[in-house]
């Protein structure tokens, strides 16, 4: 007989996991969890305020979700759920013909490559959600919908493993090249040196040079990490899609770029809630000082990338992008562009997240400034 399991999905429930539940319901009174007695109760506690929460630093019950102060924030978690999603519903049989006998030696470099860095920055940010962030949050509102967010880097990472065993690609090799690759490592070693200081959980924000640290790490993951370089990041392979190829893998995809523009506007919004709520500036040379060592990165591994032409695609377009886009996010934080006069040389980047929906996406109007148009589809 099959058991949970063995079939996760049968409904049927493994024999002890019964006998704990039988054993539950007959616990005597002594087993019960005591309420606490009068002696123990602080009647002078007061109720919780919707005006007294903070992003961070806040000194209410973390526990209370409502009243809400940041009702944006419950949004964000409500339009989540509506773009709920698996990679195990779409198959991608087609795409294993396509690299084996359609893709180019240059696509394939490509592909694996973007698939590589992919792999690693999902694991990455679904940490730094869960250890740097998540955990400094002093309004529920906020947390559950990071909640969320951890989960669907976990369903990315997933996602991408599914297309590396599908193919039969080499696990070990693609796992590692960000270790032993240059070009994906100098942005993987930015990344960390931005986010790891701010992981472990004694970091005092109440303390003027931590909360800078965490505030600039914040920025770094949210308008950079995720809001450029993983945004940004799938358009090498959305390129060969738009030729017909890979439609399922670019499928995929374009789901997981439909979460990361929720996270990275969630993140913005945050950002720009903390520095409303907290006695922190920060330094304008500092972050464009950001901006032009991740535009250096990017440069160093696109041309990596792209080391051999592919059809549709070049160095210069991707890089006009990553300029456009970073200064996109600029606008939101309400700083000065980095890039000033970069164009959109992707235009149909936008249109990825266009995907057929039933239910239509919308966000308050500030994490709406997407790419400087509207985060929706139908």
């Amino acid at each position: 007989m099959s058991n949970l399991w063995d079939d996760p999905l049968s409904g049927n429930k493994p024999q002890n996991e019964t006998v704990k539940e039988n054993s539950h319901s007959e616990q005597t009174p002594s087993d019960q969890p005591k309420p606490q007695g009068s002696s123990e109760f602080d009647r002078s506690v007061e109720p919780v305020r919707a005006a007294d929460k903070r992003v961070i630093n806040g000194l209410t019950d973390v526990n209370q979700l409502a009243p809400f102060k940041y009702p944006w924030a419950w949004n964000f978690f409500l339009n989540a759920n509506k773009n709920h999603w698996s990679p195990l519903d779409i198959k991608i049989g087609d795409d294993v013909s396509d690299y084996n006998n359609r893709l180019s030696v240059s696509e394939k470099h490509v592909f694996e490559n973007v698939i590589s860095y992919l792999t690693t920055s999902g694991i990455m940010a679904m940490r730094n959600i869960g250890l740097a962030v998540m955990e400094k949050m002093t309004a529920p509102e906020l947390q559950i919908y990071q909640a969320r967010q951890i989960y669907e880097e976990g369903l990315h990472t997933s996602a991408y493993q599914q297309c590396i065993e599908s193919i039969g690609l080499d696990q070990g090799d693609l796992y590692n090249r960000y270790r032993l690759t240059p070009e994906i490592n100098q942005k993987i070693h930015m990344s960390n040196r931005y986010l790891d200081p701010v992981m472990r959980p004694n970091l005092d924000l109440n303390q003027a040079d931590e909360l800078e640290q965490f505030v600039m790490a914040y920025l770094f993951f949210s308008a950079v990490f995720e809001g450029n370089w993983l945004y940004h990041g799938f358009s090498p392979i959305f390129a060969i899609q738009k030729r017909g190829l890979l439609n399922n893998t670019g499928l995929m995809l374009q789901y997981i770029m439909r979460d990361k523009s929720l996270h990275h506007a969630f993140g913005i919004r945050a950002i720009t809630q903390i520095l409303q709520e907290n006695p922190v500036k920060l330094d304008p040379v500092t972050v464009q000082k950001m901006w032009q060592e991740a535009e250096a990165a990017e440069a160093t591994y696109v041309a990596y990338l792209l080391k051999d032409p592919m059809e549709g695609y070049s160095v210069d377009d991707h890089m006009e992008q990553h300029r456009y886009i970073a200064n996109q996010r600029a606008i939101q934080l309400g700083m000065q562009q980095p890039f000033p006069g970069a164009q959109n040389a992707l235009p149909w980047l936008e249109g990825q997240i266009n995907i057929n929906k039933n239910d239509s996406y919308s966000t308050d109007s500030h994490a709406n400034e997407h790419q400087g148009g509207s985060l929706s589809w139908d």
